[in-house]
């Protein structure tokens, strides 16, 4: 075995066993545990991992029955369904411990035992602990990346020199381990460019998480980033694995970090110092190892000087800065970005190949795109479903007809909802995208606006 793995408890009340088994262990494995008392086996295993866990079929208050191991097998393999448990048993107990086995427990060693039979046991055992462990990770992982992998394009798309800054940007700190954030607007692809250093980073092998820290209640962030034991509070049914722990040697994405509250700033800060988090319900620090990229659409220099984000953690996130340009700012990429839109969502929807007028084309470039890339995705899926002909007009797109220069909204109806939408877009487009100064304009604090903008997707 190699003395760099495994942890292993012995849970017996024989003190001579205990000893014996420490003292041939410990010259083969990372570290040895030994527990007289079993009624501590809840307390261990809530606060430590270990490998293989040696159990006793019968205890001091009945020595031969094996009841009490029956006991302590299920309640190991209740709290850890994965839990590799060899029971320790005379040489009569052999029938008891065949039942054992069909109950969930591995493997069994009589007593008194050989030590190179033993050892074997052992070393077999902690190679099923680690497949069971790997197993359980790839599920998760896998699990994880189904719920992230919906996007709505797989390439940053365009040939302007804006963008073509992003990619040379990306080119350069991919391939390093620096923490990175992204600042830009919304809608203006920062995920995308998060997978894309991912991608082109030493861990693209490993997986990509992606947290969006705006949709995490203050309740549930330290479950959802660092994982907690069953248990733990009246929610907690089963263990969970924090969004960190899943993202060990891979990626992890913190988008909307901007939204996080000082509190939890402070408690991400001090997860990236350590580079350690601790599941709700357990003492016991779990080392990770990630590359953290972090996003936002807010003013986070700003934040700063007005005490609403923490300096500190603004230089522990910040060692690379990537400004993604809105839109407006890369004209010249409209007609990629709309063509390819066009052929993905006629293919979505079944619908006949459709091209654009060079009239339309032009007005689509004027339009200032206050909702940037993602406004121009769904202008156009709105227009593949809604239109018969093959060829896209500016009559396809409501808001190039109602506001031909993109200066003005039209209102088409009273309710209160679409008026607030379209007072806030008009706002938006009449300081180009400036949220300070449409935020003064509307009345709002910069926050405020940030929400509105979020409520109504724009």
């Amino acid at each position: 075995m190699n003395k760099e793995i495994g942890n292993i408890l012995i849970v017996d009340d024989d003190e001579d066993v205990l000893l014996a088994a420490k003292m041939l262990l410990k010259k083969h494995v990372k570290e040895v545990t030994i527990e007289k008392n079993p009624n501590k086996i809840p307390f261990l295993l809530n606060n430590y991992s270990f490998d293989v866990i040696l159990l006793d079929m019968n205890f001091s208050k009945d020595i031969t029955s094996g009841k009490e191991g029956f006991y302590w097998l299920s309640q190991i393999t209740e709290k850890d369904p994965n839990a590799v448990v060899i029971l320790i048993t005379a040489f009569g107990d052999v029938e008891m411990a065949v039942k054992a086995l069909k109950e969930g427990a591995t493997d069994f060693v009589l007593k008194p035992w050989q030590n190179e039979k033993l050892l074997a046991t052992i070393s077999a055992a902690i190679k099923l602990k680690k497949s069971y462990n790997e197993v359980d990770k790839l599920t998760k992982a896998k699990k994880q990346l189904q719920d992230d992998s919906n996007q709505p394009f797989k390439d940053i798309l365009g040939n302007s020199d804006a963008i073509k800054k992003i990619f040379n940007i990306i080119d350069k700190v991919a391939q390093t381990d620096a923490n990175v954030l992204i600042l830009g607007e919304n809608g203006t692809g920062k995920e995308l460019v998060a997978r894309a250093i991912h991608q082109k980073s030493l861990r693209k092998d490993n997986v990509f998480i992606g947290v969006d820290m705006g949709a995490i209640t203050e309740s549930l962030f330290e479950s959802e980033l660092f994982g907690h034991k069953k248990g733990s509070f009246t929610d907690a049914k089963e263990d969970r694995t924090g969004r960190f722990e899943v993202a060990n040697t891979g990626s992890l994405f913190l988008d909307e970090i901007g939204n996080l509250s000082l509190p939890l700033q402070s408690k991400l800060l001090s997860t990236l110092q350590n580079r350690k988090i601790i599941r709700i319900g357990t003492n016991k620090p779990i080392p990770i190892d990630i590359r953290l990229i972090c996003a936002t659409n807010m003013p986070i220099y700003e934040m700063v000087k007005n005490n609403e984000f923490r300096q500190d953690l603004l230089y522990r996130i910040n060692t690379v800065e990537l400004h993604l340009p809105a839109l407006r700012e890369r004209q010249e990429d409209i007609l990629i970005l709309s063509e390819h839109f066009v052929e993905m969502y006629c293919k979505k929807y079944r619908k006949p190949t459709k091209s654009f007028s060079a009239n339309t084309i032009k007005r689509l470039q004027k339009y200032s795109w206050p909702g940037n890339v993602r406004e121009l995705q769904h202008a156009i899926e709105r227009a593949v479903i809604m239109t018969d002909n093959t060829n896209l007009s500016p009559e396809d797109f409501f808001f190039l007809t109602n506001n031909p220069q993109g200066d003005d909204i039209n209102i088409e109806n009273y309710n209160l909802e679409s008026v607030e939408k379209s007072v806030i877009q008009k706002a938006i487009n009449k300081h180009n995208g400036n949220i300070s100064k449409a935020a003064k304009e509307l009345g709002l604090t910069r926050a405020s606006l940030y929400r509105r903008l979020e409520k109504h997707g724009l």
